[in-house]
């Protein structure tokens, strides 16, 4: 066995300044989540200011995805091997410089390029945040608030995007959607590089296995774009079917290359691991209603009640709210004393019955009376279900490992967001045409049927997010069996042994 398997775990000894280190992993990791929406915002403005057609305009938010969704595994692998502390400050400093470069864009292409550019370095420095938390922060109560403030953040920070969104693009000008993130990046890269003490004996040396790199990539890549494409083109379009079963070939060889080479990319005992499967499958099933849900309620409240970017942010509070109390308050102070499939499974399933209130939508719904109670649900349940999931994901992982495990976290994350964006869009566009269809002869006004047929198409997309959240609360209580974490260290090849001896039965076997 290599050093880095027998650490002992005095090596892994509490470091001083980890509360502090935790601020600045946080602040990084708010600037990643948020960047992915509050573009999303600004998109109008900027596709106007730089001429980008409509055709091309998706591009903004795809360029990002891909890049972010297909590295992420040769990131993780990246922090193992090169030091998590030094990739998470390259991966800052790259993000700075990459959204330097979409602020001063002046046309199309400067645009797109940097926002692959963010993706990239995002791909760096987002599994190298969570591994240092998993390698730094081994006292199994103290885990459980470092978890519950990330987890807090991770669930919060999209909402976080939409609010800063709306009010630098109602204020200012579309450009400082990119600039803003500067004095997040240099801020956590300075106080990373002074604070953050790397435990020794976490890296992983072994060489880096290149064929695994290619095929997860270009896998990932086309896995992403073919559910990106479907949004635009449907899911008969010969790309978006291409590009499907390119990354089903792609991936199951990247499965079957893991298994033969000796120093994988992702060893499939990271996976295969019941527990560590049952967060991965079921966090990316609840961002996938999560991701879809934001659009709409975006558009809804914009759209068909009125409310500027701003107010429309705002109008998030209430869920970002709930995501801080369930995490910081339900999740983290639960987490040493019951399992966490009791956390898992509840918590996605009172997020369910949020997205449940959601379907009774209409033209007039009052914001108090529904869309307020919806968001509290829905904040509370998915904050007590992140914790867990955010620290079960790398538990009892081997240090060498815990690059990896990470960056599957947010693979999940990520493919989830591309599919739910791509999916319940797709289920919102038919229903829309379809009521518009059957509705048209006796319709009065042109535009209030083109109101009433979104939000029927919104309604109908939330009953498959309602659905999905259910099916991710049953999957947590079926495939995690571990019992609650004790109050000893939670890192090390001890625990990983003893861990992975209890629940080496492989996810796929159920």
């Amino acid at each position: 066995m290599s050093k880095t398997a027998q650490s002992p775990v005095q090596d892994l000894a509490p470091d001083p300044s980890r509360w502090k280190a935790l601020a600045f992993i946080a602040l990084a990791q708010l600037m990643v989540v948020l960047d992915a929406t509050i573009v999303n915002i600004a998109l109008p403005s900027a596709q106007k200011a730089l001429d980008i057609s409509d055709g091309n305009k998706q591009w903004v938010i795809t360029a990002y995805a891909l890049a972010f969704g297909g590295l992420l595994l040769f990131g993780g692998r990246i922090a193992d091997l090169w030091g998590r502390k030094r990739t998470f400050v390259v991966g800052l400093l790259g993000f700075a410089a990459a959204s330097a470069l979409g602020g001063a864009a002046t046309g199309e292409a400067m645009l797109l390029g940097s926002r692959a550019l963010q993706g990239a370095f995002g791909a760096l420095l987002a599994p190298a945040a969570l591994s240092l938390l998993a390698v730094m922060f081994t006292d199994a109560k103290e885990r459980a608030k470092a978890f519950g403030i990330y987890g807090a953040i991770a669930g919060g920070g999209g909402a976080v995007g939409l609010i800063l969104g709306g009010f630098l693009t109602e204020y200012l000008n579309w450009r400082w959607t990119f600039f803003v993130n500067i004095p997040f990046a240099i801020v956590a890269a300075a106080g990373a590089y002074f604070v953050i003490r790397e435990p020794s004996g976490t890296r992983n040396r072994s060489p880096l296995d290149v064929p695994g790199v290619v095929l997860s990539t270009l896998g990932l890549v086309a896995l992403v774009y073919g559910f990106t494409r479907a949004e635009s083109a449907g899911w008969s379009d010969t790309l978006t079917v291409g590009m499907f079963v390119a990354a089903a070939v792609l991936l199951l060889a990247f499965v079957a290359t893991e298994a033969k080479v000796k120093h994988p990319l992702l060893p499939l005992r990271v996976v295969t691991n019941r527990n560590r499967g049952g967060v991965y499958l079921s966090l990316g099933l609840a961002i996938i209603a999560m991701f879809g849900l934001f659009l709409f309620l975006t558009y809804y409240l914009q759209v068909v009640k009125g409310y500027s970017p701003v107010k429309t942010g705002f109008a998030f509070l209430p869920m970002i709210a709930g995501m801080i109390t369930g995490s910081t308050q339900i999740g983290a102070r639960l987490m040493t004393r019951v399992p966490p499939r009791l956390l898992m499974g509840p918590g996605f399933l009172t997020a369910g019955i949020g997205m449940l209130i959601l379907t009774q939508l209409k033209m007039d719904t009052s914001y108090a009376g529904l869309i307020l109670p919806a968001q509290i649900l829905l904040g509370l349940g998915m904050g007590t279900a992140f914790m867990p999931a955010m620290s079960l994901a790398t538990i009892g992982v081997e240090p060498r490992d815990a690059g990896v495990a990470s960056a599957m976290v947010n693979t999940s994350q990520q493919v989830g967001g591309a599919i739910g964006t791509a999916l319940l869009n797709t289920i919102a566009a038919s229903a829309t045409t379809a009521y518009v269809t059957s509705h048209a002869a006796g319709a009065k006004s042109v535009e209030l049927l083109k109101l009433q047929a979104m939000v029927h198409g919104f309604t109908s997309a939330i009953w498959w997010a309602v659905g999905i959240l259910f099916l991710a609360s049953a999957i947590a209580v079926t495939l995690i069996t571990t019992g609650s974490p004790g109050s000893g260290p939670v890192s090390g090849s001890g625990d990983d042994d003893a861990i992975e001896d209890e629940v080496r039965i492989p996810v796929i076997a159920h």
